[in-house]
């Protein structure tokens, strides 16, 4: 059964340790996101229809948004290292207005100095003495990895990519919408018809905006509000479930499960412990 070795919340976003014995399904982060190989058996990231085979000199890296998937074939489980980046925080300390964090390739080539970071963060994360220094410890790893994906890039710029999402009001309501109702059980048809679009306009628009499907957001939304559930409040797994409008804890457990790749139970009990 996959589960969480250590994972660490700061204001730079949340990195963990992920032992993966299974595949999980296509989901989106607004974060962005980067996942290193520790060891263990062979796996895979598929990044927007690319395929990222994990390993010594081989890493993932996932754009805000940006669907992904989990591949794991039989055999050993991966112990991998996850980074989930903030965007705004990484504008906010960026020197470059050009600097959003929208990755140029999926494909991170692991170099000594990115391998040198990942024994740095994955010594933390397993004996936390260091864990004042975790951010800045993030923060550079982060700043390699986006540095090398824009190398000799030769697509448009990250700021250009992120000026074309949300540029139409209609995706822009239905954001808002899906933001403000994410705990109610949202019909797509319904939310369709408040912006003024048939269900299959409102897809294929909001598709082309964003990269992914109405669907996928919300469900990012809900995953999102779980975890901060689970790390800021008492709430029992059942009632964090009902609150998100799941009928059972075996639902919500199986939805959390395939989102973030754990057991809700399992990721409070390590995000407490470290």
């Amino acid at each position: 059964m996959s589960e969480a070795v250590a994972v660490h919340h700061g204001a730079f976003g949340r990195t963990a340790l992920y032992e993966l014995d299974r595949p999980f399904v296509t989901h989106a982060h607004r974060e962005g996101h980067l996942i290193f190989y520790v060891n263990g058996g062979p796996s895979a990231v598929d990044v927007g229809g690319t395929n990222v085979a994990l390993g010594e000199t081989r890493a993932a890296a996932v754009s805000p948004w940006e669907p992904h998937n989990f591949a794991k074939s039989e055999g050993d489980a991966t112990l991998c290292l996850v980074m989930y980046i903030k965007p705004i925080w990484f504008l906010e300390n960026s020197q470059s207005a050009n600097s959003v964090l929208d990755f140029g390739r999926p494909r991170i080539r692991v170099t000594d100095e990115i391998r040198h970071w990942i024994l740095r963060l994955t010594s933390v994360l397993l004996d936390p003495q260091d864990d004042a220094a975790m951010d800045g410890y993030m923060f550079e790893m982060t700043r390699i990895c986006y540095d090398q994906s824009w190398a000799r890039t030769k697509e448009r710029s990250p700021l250009g990519r992120m000026k074309s999402r949300f540029s139409d009001f209609r995706v822009r309501r239905s954001l808002r919408l899906m933001q403000e109702k994410y705990a109610e059980e949202l019909q797509m048809d319904e939310l369709a018809r408040q912006v003024g679009l048939s269900r299959p306009h409102f897809f294929k628009l909001f598709k082309k905006q964003m990269g992914i499907t109405p669907n996928l957001y919300l469900n990012t939304l809900r995953a999102e509000h779980a975890i901060t559930e689970l790390m800021t409040t008492e709430k029992t797994i059942t009632d964090i479930g009902h609150d998100l409008g799941f009928s059972s804890q075996a639902s919500f457990t199986r939805f959390f499960a395939s989102n973030v790749g754990i057991p809700p139970s399992e990721y409070r009990r390590v995000a407490h412990e470290t």
